[in-house]
């Protein structure tokens, strides 16, 4: 996301959070690494941390990648969840369907394209919802000499 919003000229601060807290602290898994290093992004640097209530003082809107996540995030922030800034991140492409982007950890590596293909899809939904009218990232019929969906 942090790659797109970047790229369509939007000054946005995109962070990454987990509720669980088993792996605060770690890069990524490798083959999320692998799969987003053949998109041309680099997220060997990126590091853990766990989602906290002030999050919710500190974002604009969070995104869950599964309705589990959003159940363990309204535990977390208790009375500082906000239902207005969250959502689950499927939403944005199917809206309203509440779907989940399928979880790949300790799967065979397919599993991991498919996460990362569908959460470029929604990436991408949202630069277009977001970014300066007049953009390329708000006129898909543009053409910017690159593919569409070539980084998330």
């Amino acid at each position: 996301m942090q790659d797109k919003a970047f790229k369509a000229g939007l000054k946005w601060s995109v962070e990454s959070a987990g509720t669980n807290g088993f792996h605060t602290g770690e890069p990524p898994h490798y083959l999320s690494q692998k799969i987003a290093g053949q998109h041309g992004i680099d997220i060997c640097n990126q590091r853990s941390r766990r989602f906290v209530a002030e999050d919710f003082q500190r974002y604009d809107k969070i995104y869950a990648l599964a309705n589990d996540v959003l159940f363990d995030m309204k535990q977390i922030a208790r009375k500082k969840f906000d239902r207005s800034k969250v959502d689950l991140l499927m939403n944005e492409l199917y809206p309203g369907k509440n779907m989940d982007v399928p979880d790949p950890w300790s799967g065979p590596e397919e599993g991991y394209h498919e996460a990362f293909d569908l959460m470029e899809a929604a990436c991408e939904a949202i630069i277009r919802k977001y970014a300066p009218a007049g953009s390329v990232a708000s006129n898909p019929g543009a053409d910017d000499g690159r593919d569409q969906y070539s980084n998330p």
